[in-house]
């Protein structure tokens, strides 16, 4: 059997800290603490799962039309459109909170009743045991449960038990509740009114017992609430069909508030389109009252006329007359009409009422420039007043829209200047034509004149009250047949639960449960700085180890000879037995012992190395060469007066006086004395290596317990004295950096027959055999078992 080690081929794999494999081991050991941090993991996701508040998402679809113009009625191709101002600021305007303030108005969510739950209370909607009216315009207790119960179908009782409570005042304004109500009975059916609070409960359920829980919610809250939580985005990119979505306490509720959305926004778009349709209609509403009431008086003028004078037809000089001025007058009154407009046109854009403002092509004025101009005006009204929905009025959007329509509105009042001028003129002109005509006029019979003075004054407001009503038809028509361009694709409907999600809460609660646990063994391992596992050491080592020792968990280091069937026994056994494949001499043998550092149990080593030798009948002798910390004669009960500082230094001329016979066969003991002052100088004399050589003639087996090696420096003058040289490691205590120091010596140094032994491991944790080493576990020998019952 061969101990030599391959530089490399047993070290390729140098680089790797930890292997998986030696991992696995770890891991199943900590089964327990896996165990438990998959219990905790998952009690504390059924904790989350029963008391998150569970919210649902629903969706609907909904097409946004562009570049379509309010103002379609007039056909004119120069009208720009004011019923659309783009795609993303239609999409703030369905994500503002007025928008969503209309949309509550017309739902019943100021009230919102739960049921009582063991760890949360259940939202109901729409199955609600009672029906809660609420006068808004009265004082309010809101942001707070109120539990309603009853025993009886004719009374109930209210109990305030929540932390705090707002109040809301009839204004809109909210204020801190300082005083909480005190619990009261009511009667079902009647108005419950006090300062604090005014509303009716209803009883819808049969039962005569039972209780529900709500709270009073005002509409701007809310309105804020459901604005943040509406999502819109793109079906497809550049797509105008939009995915609205929102999360909701319950799938109806997402569904009722979603549809009423999307129908209070077509019903503003219409209502903004068909402002200028309104505006139109009462324009001519004050125009024809009074034209109505000219109409009539001159109809009954003239039918009085002609039955008082008996006269129906013009003559041929009069019809000419009557016609010439019959035309001027139409045009006289049409200029008139205009002049009308530009001065209320006028009046509105000095007071700022752009609402009332009606287009010229609306009542019959072709004027495309000034057409042009109001309807930029009313474009940009109707864009500020859109980003009034999300913005404030200090804004720059809103700044820079109020500072075009300051400009709109300042070239509009210098064209109907010009305009009012020329029609001022156009005026004079036809009243200065009349007044010729008039001179033919009064050229007729007085009879002939004043019946052309009627009818020419019926025919003038017969005409203008026919224009006119013509105009109101044909707005009135267009506003009740308009429709809005943007439409809804598909109602909302689930999508599904948002939270909470059980499975995803379940399996991340294993995986956590698993992964920290494995974690922190991975974690352990990679920051470990001590040598823990025999296959780490095996393959880092550039040396073979001859054996692995378990831990001695006994009160005494003599455990070869006092407990010979233990484990611990079994291991120098087997370190006996290894070393005989590496002594070319098993007839005289001596063997050093040493460390890198105190505490790695080199001294236990050499004392049971001694001993298993001892008992195989070999005349042994065990040396402490450790001057400075000498521990051999506390386990062997002896005095430390003498020893080899003693024969070193000379006190001593005969090495056999010193010698301790042991009560053990077999077995001597030379001890290291007193310390020294100068124990290096001591073990570098010629004395030393005469003694050496004279003790190896005499004893069969010479075991040398040696100090250790990182800590001083004449241990290694001492290996050319022995045959082998074993190199203790103690698990859980030898630092991982300790094995360079032997793979120095072995490589640097060229350091022949020099080998490992692996001391203290856990027995109870050794779950592998060891080829050339020990292989069973703690617990398997009679020894172990015996001091396993007494330590049970």
């Amino acid at each position: 059997m061969s101990f030599e080690v391959d530089d490399q081929e047993g070290f390729q794999n140098e680089g790797s800290s930890f292997e998986i494999k030696a991992i696995i081991p770890k891991v199943i050991q900590i089964w327990p603490w896996i165990l438990g941090a998959l219990v905790f993991c998952l009690a504390i996701a059924f904790y989350m799962t029963k008391t998150t508040v569970p919210e649902y998402q629903v969706q609907g679809k909904f097409f946004i039309k562009e570049n379509e113009s309010a103002l379609a009625i007039f056909d004119n191709p120069t009208i720009m459109d004011v019923g659309n101002v783009g795609m993303q600021n239609e999409v703030i305007i369905l994500k503002s909170k007025p928008v969503a303030y209309e949309t509550l108005k017309k739902l019943d969510f100021d009230v919102e009743y739960y049921k009582e739950g063991t760890f949360i209370n259940e939202r109901l909607y729409k199955n609600s045991p009672v029906l809660i009216q609420v006068d808004w315009n009265h004082s309010q207790i809101i942001d707070g449960l109120i539990k309603l119960e009853w025993v009886s179908n004719e009374e109930f009782s209210l109990v305030f038990d929540a932390e705090s409570y707002t109040k809301y005042l009839a204004d809109g304004s909210k204020v801190s509740m300082s005083n909480i109500p005190e619990d009261m009975v009511y009667t079902f059916g009647e108005w419950i009114e006090n300062d604090q609070y005014k509303f009716k409960v209803t009883k819808l359920d049969a039962d005569s017992t039972g209780n529900v829980l709500f709270e009073l919610k005002d509409l701007k809250s809310l309105a804020g609430a459901y604005a943040s939580q509406l999502s819109i985005e793109e079906v497809q990119a550049g797509a105008s069909i939009m995915n609205m979505r929102i999360n909701a306490a319950t799938y109806a509720i997402g569904e009722a508030y979603l549809n009423m959305l999307m129908q209070t926004y077509l019903d503003l778009e219409l209502a903004d389109k068909n402002l200028v349709y309104g505006n139109t209609i009462d324009f001519i509403d004050s125009q024809v009252a009074g034209v109505a009431d000219s109409l009539s008086f001159f109809e009954r003028q003239l039918e009085n006329f002609r039955s008082q004078n008996k006269i129906y037809d013009l003559s041929t000089e009069g019809a000419a007359v009557y016609t010439q001025l019959s035309d001027l007058e139409n045009q006289l009154r049409n200029e008139e009409f205009k002049r009308s407009y530009y001065t209320n046109l006028r009046n509105y854009l000095l007071s700022g009422n752009y609402e009332e403002v009606v287009v010229p092509s609306g009542i019959g004025i072709e004027d495309p420039i000034l057409q042009a101009l109001i309807e930029n005006l009313m474009a940009l009204q109707v864009n500020k007043s859109r980003l009034l929905a999300t913005q404030k009025e200090a804004s720059p959007a809103v700044q820079e829209v109020n500072r075009k329509i300051q400009n709109a509105n300042q070239q509009i009042q210098e064209i109907l200047k010009n305009v009012d001028q020329n029609s001022q003129l156009l005026i004079n002109d036809l009243k200065s034509r009349r007044t010729d005509i008039d001179k033919s006029f009064r050229n007729l019979p007085q009879t002939e004149q004043n019946l052309i003075r009627i009818e020419r004054q019926f025919e003038l407001n017969e005409k203008l009250y026919t224009f006119l009503m013509e105009k109101r038809a044909e707005a009135a028509i267009t506003k009740a047949s308009n429709k809005a361009v943007n439409k809804i694709i598909e109602p909302a409907e689930p999508m599904g639960k948002i939270k909470p999600k059980p499975l995803r809460n379940y399996a991340t609660a294993i995986f956590i449960g698993l992964i920290f646990p494995i974690l922190f063994v991975f974690l352990k391992e990679a920051l470990r700085t001590k040598i823990e596992d025999a296959k780490y050491l095996e393959r880092k080592l550039k040396v073979p180890i001859l054996s692995i020792i378990l831990f001695n968990r006994s009160k005494t280091n003599l455990v070869v000879l006092k407990q010979g069937k233990s484990g611990i026994s079994e291991g120098f056994r087997s370190l006996r037995a290894n070393l005989k494949f590496v002594l070319p001499n098993e007839n005289k043998i001596s063997i050093m012992l040493t460390s890198t550092i105190s505490g790695e149990g080199k001294t236990f080593c050499a004392i049971n190395l001694a001993s298993v030798y001892s008992l195989t009948g070999k005349k042994t002798i065990l040396v402490g060469c450790d001057m400075r910390k000498p521990k051999i004669f506390e386990d062997f009960n002896l005095e430390n007066n003498e020893g080899l500082s003693s024969i070193l230094s000379g006190q001593v001329e005969d090495w056999r006086t010193v010698i301790n016979h042991s009560e053990f066969d077999n077995l001597d003991v030379l001890l290291s004395g007193p310390t020294p002052p100068n124990p290096a100088e001591l073990l570098f004399t010629q004395r030393f290596e005469k003694l050496i050589k004279e003790i190896k003639e005499e004893y069969d087996v010479v075991i040398l317990d040696t100090p250790p090696v990182g800590l001083v420096s004449e241990t290694l003058d001492l290996l050319s004295h022995v045959d082998v040289t074993l190199f203790v490691f103690r698990q859980n205590y030898s630092q991982q950096s300790f094995i360079e120091a032997l793979n120095g010596l072995k490589t640097g140094k060229d350091i022949k027959n020099i080998y490992a032994v692996f001391n203290g491991v856990d027995g109870s944790k050794v779950t592998y055999g060891y080829g050339y080493t020990y292989g069973y576990g703690y617990g398997y020998y009679e020894d172990d078992k015996k001091k396993k019952s007494l330590l049970g």
